[in-house]
């Protein structure tokens, strides 16, 4: 056996090694979160001196991740179906909402948008806690609710739109003698894909994408904080808000803690010292395959991105295009 074998053998032994290492470092640092509990009950007290009903409860919804179709932390078709049911429960006075993603796809932000408003046409009040980041779609979200609570660590806002992005590889494709062509029919059809250069037309259609669901952002905004369309476009810049920057500038209500939040929405809509949430949070399942998969799959696009000196973030764009236009803190 020559050494350049042998080599090749130590090399693939490691590899293995660390791939099994940190599938299991993985099992054990996310059990945690694969054991929260689905619909449990809990009990919590505020100071009012009157009393809510037994028969009512207040609806925590998770929501956390990048807002898309469906990924390890979350889920659209399990937010929606759960807000349906939230809103047909009988039991139900009011959603408690905590949210921790950076924003994400335009159509399913706006989906969840809209279904919270609609079950807001029961009467029934959403007050919206912001977790360690609330940002575009994360915020775009958070104007469902009557009221807007944040940490005083919170990062939201960055108000703005992501229509597309483009990658020109040409130069490095020919300098590596790759050869990438694509057969296609319209002569835009193609636009945006890393094998062919970006047109000006191309950058117009997008631009006109990106300022339709920038200007469907700030009118959500304007309505929620009730300012002027010009008011919320002046803070609509994409830029990301600490709490107190938000607050300043009328874009949440109140900074404090989750259970103020639970207490101040009690005693204004409930005048009630005992109420019962009812919690909602997707749980997290990955399997072992699935886990596994994913560290061989960035060993490999390490090694790939090593012989090619192409960076492994644009692999990454390359073979797992984004969902756009998005909401969305980068």
């Amino acid at each position: 056996m020559t050494k350049k074998v042998k080599s090749g053998y130590i090399i693939l032994a490691i590899l293995v090694v660390i791939a099994i290492a940190a599938t299991v470092h993985s099992l054990i640092t996310t059990k945690e979160s694969v054991t929260i509990n689905f619909d449990s009950n809990v009990e919590y007290n505020t100071n009012s001196s009157q009393k809510l009903s037994s028969k009512g409860n207040i609806a925590a919804l998770y929501i956390e991740g990048t807002i898309q179709q469906a990924n390890v932390d979350y889920d659209q078709q399990w937010l929606l179906s759960t807000i349906s049911t939230i809103k047909n429960d009988k039991k139900n006075v009011g959603i408690a909402i905590f949210i921790n993603s950076p924003g994400g796809a335009v159509y399913q932000t706006d989906d969840v948008y809209l279904a919270l408003e609609d079950y807001k046409t029961t009467g029934r009040p959403i007050y919206v806690y912001q977790g360690p980041m609330a940002a575009s779609g994360g915020y775009y979200i958070s104007c469902a609710g009557n009221k807007i609570y944040a940490n005083r660590n919170t990062l939201t806002g960055s108000i703005g739109v992501i229509a597309g992005q483009s990658m020109d590889l040409t130069g490095l494709l020919d300098k590596l003698g790759i050869k990438s062509e694509t057969i296609y029919a319209g002569k835009n059809k193609n636009m945006g894909n890393y094998n062919a250069p970006f047109t000006p037309e191309q950058k117009a259609i997008m631009q006109s994408i990106a300022d339709e669901c920038y200007e469907q952002f700030v009118k959500i905004v304007a309505k929620s904080r009730n300012m002027t369309y010009e008011e919320a476009a002046k803070l609509s810049d994409g830029r990301i808000y600490t709490a107190q920057q938000a607050l300043d500038n009328g874009l949440i209500d109140a900074i404090g803690s989750w259970d103020l939040m639970l207490d101040d929405m009690a005693d204004a809509e409930f005048e009630g010292t005992n109420y019962k949430i009812v919690t909602y949070k997707k749980v997290k399942k990955q399997s072992f395959m699935d886990i596994m998969m994913s560290k061989v799959s960035d060993i490999t696009k390490s090694a790939a991105a090593s012989k090619t000196g192409i960076p492994e973030k644009v692999l990454e764009d390359i073979n797992s295009p984004s969902e756009y236009p998005m909401y969305l803190y980068k």
